[in-house]
């Protein structure tokens, strides 16, 4: 088999294996590399950190204890009496083990069944469209391509107050690979991941203690929708602290002592675990050749155009390691619109319509703009909300938490934002997504009929209310 292909994509992720059978499905010749490699110290492992370790298997451990939850102490309330419920951890890690395992396999399938060649080991961008794989021998071999698509995903980042030993103090991965509910659980981020696997651990248990350093919960979401998550998660037991800068962390007795600064001064917490989810970065080690001619940004971000396009001819970047927010769906969108435009195609990525999403219980999830960011532009705009506690299929699932907010242009009444905290948060922004990538208004959302009775009625309400004609709940007076 020759040794050159029409496209290279270095990386088996999200971005990456999408990339690569898009461009096979579109007639080119294509190869896939990926340095993974299983506990077998041999077999390649495909699907990147959100297949192994990030998206897929926190949300199996999420849909579990969510689930556990539900039957120690919502059952009884709806009539149903499940006594002494107990959880069966190494169960739901094996659970976990296998679904992973059948997604990642599927993937190796995929490639098969679209006729890309699989390359197992560490690729690098050479000078002039050439790319060196090392194998786990240590031997490379060069291979080249008309197009190289780098696709090579991210890693937490570790700070220095509390360095990762792999056992006491953990990023995410290390998070997902408990054996046993800690007793006190310390979590630095209040982000997306920290929030997530910190309820995991709540919901079975443990006593959990998140120190966020910015003064705002979540300031990147609406605040309107943040603060009613906040409510419902300290609710919970969630004890979320903002404005708390950490400054150090020990092992000691096998014990972590964090330390940290807040609004009342120095303060101390031992936790037996300690997760670090401060956010994660580029993962460009070994990735690019000095003469490769691929440029990273003052953040270590590689440089690209709107269309994923570096600085070096042929070459291309997508996901995690360019600009723009660090989403599996976000790398998908790219990985296509690269290879079609490889192809000869002219798709492009609607950055304003990329869907956000936090996987706790409530949901929360946005697309579009939040309020906050509308008035610092200087934006004119009507908004309305519809609470999930006025609807009939929220009380009968005993979800009544949360909100949908529609946040439509004054002047065209086009939808700007859409903001959901509640049950299948995640599936409900899809509706605002589709609205928005067809340019909708949000009375074309208030003249659609909507199911009755479904969740998704909370949409078209919240919809009527952008103009003051909610029916199920009383709408805000207009000011003369």
């Amino acid at each position: 088999m020759s040794d050159k292909y029409d496209v290279i994509v270095i990386g088996a992720g999200p971005g990456g294996y999408v990339a690569a059978i898009k461009a096979a499905q579109l007639g080119l010749k294509t190869a896939c590399v990926e340095s993974w490699t299983a506990e077998d110290g041999k077999s390649q492992v495909l699907g990147g950190t959100c297949l192994n370790v990030g998206c897929i298997p926190s949300k199996a451990l999420l849909e579990v204890t969510h689930k556990f939850e539900e039957a120690s102490h919502d059952y009884e309330s709806m009539g149903i009496l499940a006594k002494s419920v107990d959880i069966d951890v190494a169960k739901m890690m094996e659970r976990k083990a296998g679904i992973v395992k059948q997604l990642t396999g599927g993937i190796a399938g995929l490639f098969k069944a679209n006729g890309v060649t699989s390359i197992h080991g560490h690729g690098k961008l050479l000078n002039g469209r050439k790319v060196e794989v090392t194998d786990k021998d240590g031997k490379t071999k060069t291979y080249e391509a008309e197009n190289v698509i780098l696709a090579s995903g991210s890693k937490p980042v570790e700070i220095p107050p509390a360095p990762f030993d792999g056992e006491y103090i953990v990023d995410s991965e290390g998070a997902l690979e408990f054996t046993e509910v800690p007793k006190r659980l310390g979590v630095i981020g209040a982000g997306v991941i920290g929030l997530e696997l910190g309820s995991v651990w709540a919901r079975l248990g443990a006593e959990v203690t998140i120190l966020e350093a910015q003064d705002s919960f979540l300031p990147v979401v609406d605040q309107q929708i943040a603060k009613d998550a906040l409510k419902q998660f300290k609710k919970q037991g969630l004890n979320i602290i903002t404005g708390a800068r950490m400054t150090g962390a020990e092992v000691k007795r096998k014990l972590v002592n964090v330390s940290y600064e807040d609004s009342k001064g120095k303060q101390e917490a031992k936790f037996d675990k300690l997760i670090v989810a401060v956010g994660r970065r580029p993962y460009t080690d070994g990735l690019l050749a000095e003469d490769s001619g691929v440029n990273l940004d003052e953040r270590g971000f590689i440089f690209v155009d709107d269309k994923c396009k570096t600085e070096a001819p042929g070459v291309w970047a997508v996901g995690d390691i360019v600009r723009g927010p660090m989403l599996a769906h976000k790398a998908s969108e790219e990985g296509v619109m690269v290879a079609e435009r490889i192809a000869g195609h002219k798709p492009q990525v609607n950055y304003d319509c990329i869907p956000n999403v936090i996987y706790t219980a409530p949901e929360v999830a946005w697309v579009g703009k939040t309020e906050e960011q509308l008035k610092a532009e200087g934006e004119d705009y009507n908004v309305g909300t519809f609470p999930f506690a006025a609807n009939g299929r929220a009380m009968a699932a005993n979800a009544t938490g949360g909100m949908v907010k529609i946040i439509a242009d004054a002047k065209t009444d086009r939808i700007l934002g859409f903001h959901v905290v509640g049950p299948q948060a995640s599936e409900i922004v899809a509706q605002g997504v589709i609205a928005m990538e067809f340019g909708s208004t949000a009375e074309d959302l208030a003249l659609t009929c909507f199911a009755h009775p479904t969740l998704s009625e909370s949409v078209h309400e919240a919809a009527l209310a952008v103009a003051g004609g909610a029916i199920h709940v009383a709408n805000r007076r207009k000011k003369k």
